[in-house]
């Protein structure tokens, strides 16, 4: 599969915090693209969380979750980002979804290597981790493909039981 050129677009804070709400609509009004209803549909509480940690954290808006762009599309096709910065033993947590549309298309595989990257160069990143499903065999299967191993799982109260897969960044 060819590797899909794409841009990892920031969404500024009041776009989230219309996401947050619920508002579609609004956070189309201030975003720099326009958002499918992959961003809304579900996803509220992942707004609300991220909403809540820049309004205590201002800074992490550099980390968390943005807008996967395809430019020769034009348009959002799903979501990436970080769930913030590295903590302090130097991890990261990776996220990422893409619109049902555009499934099979290799966007979640070029939104992981985009991050993947992002973390090999930052040097306060030590290991780079990610939580899914176990029913999501698809995802699973990704994240195995870039030397991630599991590593026990977890509770998620959103999402339920999560297998935790870990690779160390740069993949050293």
């Amino acid at each position: 599969m060819v590797l899909k050129h794409i841009q990892l677009i920031q969404l500024p804070r009041g776009v989230i915090d219309a996401l947050a709400a619920g508002d579609l609509p609004g956070a189309n009004r201030q975003s720099p693209l326009e958002l499918t209803e992959h961003f809304s549909q579900d996803r509220q509480p992942l707004w609300r969380i991220r909403s809540a940690q820049l309004e205590l954290n201002p800074g992490d808006a550099a980390w968390i979750t943005r807008a996967i762009f395809d430019p020769e599309l034009k348009r959002a096709v799903g979501l990436a980002g970080f769930h913030g910065p590295p903590d302090g033993e130097g991890t990261v947590e990776v996220g990422y979804s893409v619109d049902p549309a555009y499934r099979r298309r290799g966007y979640a595989r070029a939104a992981l290597e985009a991050l993947l990257a992002v973390a090999a160069r930052e040097p306060s990143i030590r290991t780079v981790r990610a939580t899914i499903s176990p029913d999501n065999a698809p995802s699973r299967r990704l994240v195995e493909q870039y030397g991630f191993v599991a590593n026990g799982d977890q509770w998620d109260d959103e999402d339920g039981l999560e297998i935790i897969y870990e690779v160390p960044a740069g993949g050293s």
